[in-house]
């Protein structure tokens, strides 16, 4: 008679329909009684995905989501309401919010568009980065402090630089225990990572969080690695900006874009 399998660690675990519940996993880089914001885009993807699966099928694919934070993202149960702001056959637009403690912390859009067969005028840059297989690990934790860092395994396609660092990210863990997550939602869930694989600065001298992630895509990504390649720029007068291609084993599936708000810790 066969084991049966123990169960996988998560990011988060269901409270109910619309509630979840941090593991320590999701523990943030900037503060231990934080959570990173990677894991919550891609739990609100995964909002998003039950939202549309209560209705009809329309075959829209996710092309575009822009994610507002709007505050501290504390460790501990959060709250995902989505609507439909826009419905329609070819275009839709929906919202999500996300509240922990009663309040506002993240707010989402996201555009829905037509899927259609356009193989035939597919086109575009379709460089591929080394497959993740033959790069070796790289101890992110050795910059960035938190559950969600140690999570990951890391592979850069270079040795990482200041300001500029590509590599494949993948995790062991789910991002919901016992639910079936997309693969879009497992994707979009280690998107938010770009500004931290290519700190310009050290975390311990400079903070520089991004208040924001705007993710466009051009198909849907496959496989169970997240490609990003990674260019981050400090502005003289205390905003950067983190600019980041998106690929997967096939190549690029599109563009994520991170503004950030740079000071010095204090005391540093």
């Amino acid at each position: 008679m066969s084991t049966p399998a123990a169960p996988r660690d998560s990011y988060f675990e269901p409270v109910d329909d619309h509630r979840y519940k941090p593991t320590t996993h999701a523990g943030g880089a900037w503060a231990p009684d934080e959570q990173h914001f990677s894991p919550l885009g891609g739990l609100v993807v995964h909002a998003i995905d039950r939202h549309r699966a209560a209705g009809p099928d329309n075959g829209l694919v996710l092309s575009r989501i822009s994610y507002d934070i709007l505050g501290r993202l504390a460790l501990d149960e959060c709250e995902i309401q989505v609507e439909t702001v826009r419905p329609g056959r070819t275009i839709e637009l929906l919202e999500a919010v996300v509240r922990i403690a009663g309040r506002p912390v993240v707010r989402a859009r996201a555009w829905l568009l037509a899927g259609l067969d356009t193989t035939a005028v597919a086109g575009g840059p379709d460089d591929r980065l080394t497959p993740p297989e033959s790069l070796a690990t790289w101890p992110m934790s050795d910059v960035w402090s938190g559950g969600y860092v140690a999570s990951l395994d890391v592979r850069p396609v270079a040795p990482p630089r200041p300001g500029r660092t590509t590599a494949w990210l993948s995790t062991p863990l789910d991002l919901v225990a016992g639910e079936p997550v997309s693969p879009l939602a497992s994707y979009l869930s280690l998107v938010d990572t770009a500004n931290g694989i290519a700190a310009r600065q050290p975390p311990t001298a400079w903070m520089f969080p991004n208040v924001d992630l705007t993710v466009h895509l051009h198909r849907p990504p496959r496989g169970a690695w997240t490609g990003l390649d990674t260019t981050v720029t400090f502005g003289p007068s205390g905003q950067g900006l983190t600019s980041t291609v998106l690929h997967d084993v096939d190549g690029p599936v599109g563009q994520a874009q991170q503004i950030l708000t740079v000071r010095p810790q204090p005391g540093a």
